[in-house]
Parts: structure tokens; sequence; C-alpha cells
């Protein structure tokens, strides 16, 4: 073969080679289509609650009213608040007149004080007893120990004929009736020391008797200015200046700000969702607070159920009074379950979908099944695990391909 044929067979053969590797290239690039990040969505799987709620929504209200009673039969010598007034703990309401109070106070003092005395002067006066007591006991002692050395001496001249056995016989018996009356002076010095203190005792429990009620007397002192328990708003006074009032009547209503309620409401068309005992969630700001369904009303105004709310947080720091806020009603709940954000490629009313998770730069196509449908995540019962990388995005021009290039 000359060298002009074999020049001419080498540039046919690298153009058929060029055209086949372009043509497989080409093939490939119309075969796997392709998908540029930055075009859809992504959401990655994870394990956590999936909640499916109802809208409704609710104002933050005082959480209880609070009754303020007279502690005493008095009359009203000032209204400080009047009503429609905040305040604060422990600011003055009203003030009842505290002269009768005043004038108790001062009679237990003064009884007091004579109590103490008579309590001082009984406790001198027992111990002048007690040293009279002993000082008697001592002489009896002393007078026995004479007695028996008399006795011993007696004794000893009997033997010899110094002195009469009828001599002797008297000093002993002078020594018995000795004896015997230190014993009587003794139990009878017991008991008198047992009824001086009995007297003590008797006069002690007295003064701590006047001394609770004078301590009682200076509390309600105290109470006869009428403080609010807590923050809240004066809803209404009864009474006025001047009035008498009896003890335990009724002087002021008031909102409780130390705890909070909600009163919620919700379409009529939605009330086969409320129930008594159901979990609500409260949004504030950025915040989830949960709560319970407590009241519902029986009737229905503008088309829409009134209920109750109670939360946990019920003093939660940014619950204001008249605060309007928004309310989740939770329809169903399901906890620690696998879960994916919500995306327009999950928005078909079904529960099996070919989606694409995101492996190795490409996108491949798999089966789910999914469970409960909650209006933040949805719940998938198989065909992914925890960590995997769902695309979300409505990408259904791609139906039926398997595999997708991520550029």
């Amino acid at each position: 073969m000359s060298g002009k044929k074999i020049t001419v067979f080498i540039v046919i053969l690298t153009v058929i080679g060029i055209l086949g590797v372009s043509g497989y290239f080409l093939y490939e690039f119309i075969s796997t289509p392709t998908l540029k990040k930055g075009e859809f969505e992504t959401a990655r799987i994870d394990r956590g609650s999936v909640i499916d709620y109802v809208p409704a929504t609710g104002v933050v209200q005082p959480g209880s009213e609070v009754l303020l009673l007279s502690p005493e039969s008095s009359v009203i010598k000032e209204i400080v608040m009047e009503p429609g007034s905040h305040v604060e703990a422990g600011e003055s309401i009203i003030i009842l007149d505290p002269k009768p109070i005043q004038d108790q106070i001062e009679s237990l003092k003064d009884q007091l004080e004579v109590k103490q005395n008579s309590l001082e002067k009984n406790m001198l006066n027992a111990r002048g007893i007690k040293i009279d007591l002993e000082y008697n006991v001592e002489v009896k002692k002393l007078k026995i120990t004479s007695l028996k050395s008399k006795l011993a001496d007696q004794k000893q001249l009997l033997d010899v004929g110094g002195i009469s056995p009828s001599k002797y016989e008297q000093t002993k018996q002078e020594l018995v009736l000795a004896e015997k009356d230190l014993e009587t002076i003794m139990e009878k010095n017991s008991i008198r020391l047992e009824q001086l203190k009995a007297d003590l005792e008797g006069l002690k429990l007295q003064i701590s008797i006047q001394e609770k009620d004078l301590a009682a007397k200076e509390e309600l002192l105290k109470r006869m200015v009428i403080r609010a328990p807590s923050a809240g708003i004066i809803l209404q006074v009864y009474g006025k200046k001047g009035e008498r009032v009896n003890n335990h009547k009724l002087l002021v209503k008031m909102s409780d700000l130390s705890a909070f309620k909600i009163e919620g409401s919700i379409e009529d068309k939605l009330a086969g969702k409320i129930e008594t005992g159901k979990m609500v969630y409260a949004l504030v700001d950025d915040e989830k607070l949960s709560g319970q369904i407590g009241n519902i009303s029986p009737e229905v105004n503008n088309n829409r159920i009134e209920f109750d709310v109670f939360l946990k947080q019920s003093n939660h720091k940014k619950l204001l009074p008249n605060m309007s806020i928004d309310l989740l009603v939770v329809n169903a709940k399901r906890d620690s379950v696998l879960r994916v954000r919500s995306g327009p490629a999950l928005e078909k009313d079904e529960n099996e979908f070919d989606v694409y998770l995101i492996k190795r730069g490409m996108a491949k196509r798999t089966q789910i099944m999914t469970g409960l449908r909650g209006s933040e995540f949805i719940e998938i019962i198989s065909g992914v695990k925890e960590g995997d990388n769902m695309i979300i995005s409505d990408i259904s021009v791609f139906r039926n391909i398997e595999e997708i290039v991520i550029q």
C-alpha cells in the first residue's frame, strides 16, 4: 500500500473515532437530563414531631379574678384606686380606719406589761421561797447530825454506866423524830416548788397567749390597708369614703395579671375540631406556647365558637393583656417519626410519591410512603432514612426519569 493510501486510511480512522466519541457524549448528554443547583429546593430527612392542626385566633386575658374582703368591721377612710386603674403587687387600693385596732393593740400592750411585771415578781418570790426551804432542810440535817453524835457519846457512857438507859432511849427517839421531820419537810418542799413552777408556767402561758393576740392585731392593722396581692386591673370598688363595712364584706374585685389565659375563637364550621382537653399552641412572636382547651361556649357568635385556653407557661413574659395571637388547635400529633418539610413535590392528597434523593451529585428517583400530613412536616413511613436529602420542589417535568445529573 502506497504512502498516500495509508495517510487517507489514517485520516478516515481518526474521523470515525472522533465521531464515535462525540456521539457517545452526545448520547449521554441527551439521555441523562441535568439540574443546576439553585433551581430546586431540598430538605433533609430528620426525626421529630409531625403535627396536624387547624388555625384559630385568641386574645390574652387575665387568668382569674381576685376578690378582696374587709379584714374587720371598720369605716372606709380613703379610696386610693378607682375602677380601671392598673396596680402593681403591694399597691394600696382602700384604706380602712385603723383606730379601733390601734386602741386594742395599746390595751394589749398595757396588759402584757402588767403580766410581765407579775412574772418577774413571782420569779423573785419563788427564788426567795426556794432559799428558805433549802435553809430549813439544812437546819434539819444539822440537827440530825448533832443527835447522831450525841447518841454515839451516850452509847459509850451507857456501856460504862455513866448514864441511864432511859436517857439514851430518849435521845434515840429524838433522832427518829428528827429524821421523820426531815423526810416530811422535804416532801412538802417538793410539792411547794412544783406549785411555784406551775404558777410561773401558767403566767407564762397567759403572756404567750396575749403576745399571739398582739401579733394577730398588729397583722390585722397592716391589713386595714387593702393592697393588691398581684399586678392587675381594678374592675370594681364596693363602697365609698366614710361608709361602714362589716367583716368579710367584698370591697374590691380585680384581675390577676400574674397569670394569663387565652379566650380563643374558631369558625363554627370547624366546631367539631374543638374538644375540652385538646392540645393547643399559642404563637407568641417566634415561640410556641403549649396549652389545653378548657371551657367551650355552647353559643355561636358571629359564626364563631369561643373557648378558653389554659397555657402551661401562663406567666410567660411576652404575654400582655388584650394581646391578639394566633392559635394552632392540634388535630393529630406523632412524635419521634421520620419526617420531611412540606414542599410542592408532596402536595398531592395521596400516600405514595416518586421523589428524588440527592446522592453523590445525582438525583435518584425513589418511591416513598407517607403517613400523617402536618402543616409544616410530613411523616415518611418508608423509602428513606434519617439524613437523606430530598428534592421538595416540583420537578414533575422529569417524571419517570431514574437519574438526574446535578450541575
